[in-house]
C-alpha cells in the first residue's frame, strides 16, 4: 500500500483486494475483522474491547463502573471511563482508524462470482461476517475515517456509510445496484438509510442508479473537490483526532451520540412524543458522568488557564 505514514496514535484499516475491485469476499471480510480486532485488543489481558451496544440502559452500568472499578460493571467498562484503565488497555492502540483501499473502485461489494458458487450456508456465513465487520466499525472506540477514493457500490456503499467520518471527491459515485439483477441491496441499505434518510435511500434501492457524492443529502459524506484535496483533508482529520483530542472522551462521546438517537419516546417508561425529553435527560446523565473524567477536568482547566491541554488519553 502506498498511503501516507500516519502519526503514532492512528492506524490504517486496509481493504486489500484491488485486483477484484476490492470486493468483500469471505477472505477479505475475515481480514478486515482481524485488523479491527488487532486495533482493539487489550495488551494487558488480550480481551477485545469495543464500545457497548447502543442501548440506553447500559448507562446505569457505566455509572456503576465509574463509582467502583472492582465491580462487575467496572471490570467490563472501567477501561471506557477511567484514564488509567484506558491507558493500560489501549496502550499502543490507535485513537483514530483510517479505512482505505486502492484503485478506481473503493469497493464493489460482495464478490458475486464467488457467491454464485457457494452453498446456502456459506452465503449466510458471508453475510453474517459482513454484518459483524460493520458492527465492529460502528462500535470501534477509535473513530473510523472512511477515505472513499472511488466507486462504492452495494456492500461497498454499506462499508463507506458505516464509517464515522466518510470523505470523498465530489465526483465519487455511490450505488445500490442489486435491484437491477434481482437481488435488491436490502442489507447495504441499513447503513445507507441511517446516513441518507429513508426516502433517498429507497430511491437508490429501487432505481439502482448511481449518485455522486455532491448529490447526497445533508452532509452524509464530506465532499472535497479532487484527489489532492482529499489527501489534505484526511491528514487534517487524522491530526485532529490523533493529536488534538483525547481518546477516551471521543470514545464515550461516540457511544453516547449513537445511543441517544434510539430514544424515540416509545420505550417503556419513556415520556412519549418524539423522544426529545427522554434523550436530553439521558444525555445529561451521560455528560455528568463524562465530566468526572481526567481529560474533561484537564480540558476545562486548560481553557480557563489559556493553555494547551495535556491529555491523559
Amino acid at each position: 500500500m502506498t498511503w501516507p505514514s500516519l502519526p503514532a496514535r492512528a492506524g490504517y484499516l486496509a481493504l486489500k483486494n484491488s485486483s477484484r475491485r476490492n470486493a468483500l469476499s469471505l477472505a477479505v471480510l475475515k481480514d478486515l475483522r482481524d485488523q479491527l480486532h488487532a486495533h482493539n485488543r487489550s495488551p494487558v489481558d488480550g480481551r477485545l474491547r469495543f464500545l457497548p451496544s447502543f442501548k440506553p440502559q447500559v448507562l446505569a452500568q457505566l455509572e456503576t463502573a465509574a463509582d467502583d472499578v472492582t465491580s462487575d460493571a467496572g471490570k467490563e467498562y472501567g477501561w471506557l471511563l477511567h484514564s488509567s484503565e484506558w491507558s493500560k488497555h489501549r496502550r499502543g492502540l490507535p485513537n483514530v482508524i483510517v479505512l482505505r483501499s486502492e484503485g478506481p473502485v473503493f469497493s464493489s461489494g460482495h464478490d458475486l462470482g464467488k457467491l454464485r458458487t457457494m452453498g446456502h450456508d456459506e452465503v449466510k456465513q458471508t453475510f453474517a461476517l459482513c454484518a459483524e465487520v460493520m458492527s465492529l466499525i460502528r462500535r470501534s472506540p477509535a473513530p473510523v475515517i472512511g477515505v472513499i477514493q472511488g466507486l462504492a457500490t452495494a456492500a461497498g456503499a454499506q462499508l463507506a456509510f458505516t464509517t464515522d467520518l466518510p470523505v470523498a471527491c465530489a465526483s465519487t459515485q455511490f450505488r445500490l445496484p442489486g435491484a437491477s439483477i434481482g437481488l435488491p441491496c436490502t442489507s447495504p441499505s441499513t447503513a445507507v438509510s441511517r446516513k441518507l434518510g429513508n426516502a433517498f435511500t429507497y430511491k437508490m434501492l429501487a432505481l439502482a442508479e448511481p449518485v455522486r457524492a455532491d448529490q447526497l443529502p445533508g452532509g452524509a459524506v464530506e465532499v472535497v473537490a479532487d484527489e489532492a484535496a482529499l489527501e489534505r483533508r484526511v491528514v487534517d482529520m487524522v491530526s485532529k483526532l490523533s493529536e488534538k483530542t483525547a481518546g477516551q472522551p471521543q470514545a464515550l462521546g461516540k457511544w453516547g451520540y449513537w445511543t441517544q438517537l434510539s430514544l424515540n419516546g416509545g420505550e417503556a417508561g419513556g415520556a412519549g412524543g418524539d423522544g426529545y425529553e427522554d434523550a436530553v435527560a439521558w444525555a445529561g446523565r451521560l455528560m455528568a458522568l463524562h465530566a468526572r473524567s481526567d481529560d474533561a477536568r484537564e480540558g476545562i482547566g486548560a481553557f480557563f488557564e489559556k493553555r494547551a491541554p495535556e491529555w491523559k488519553t
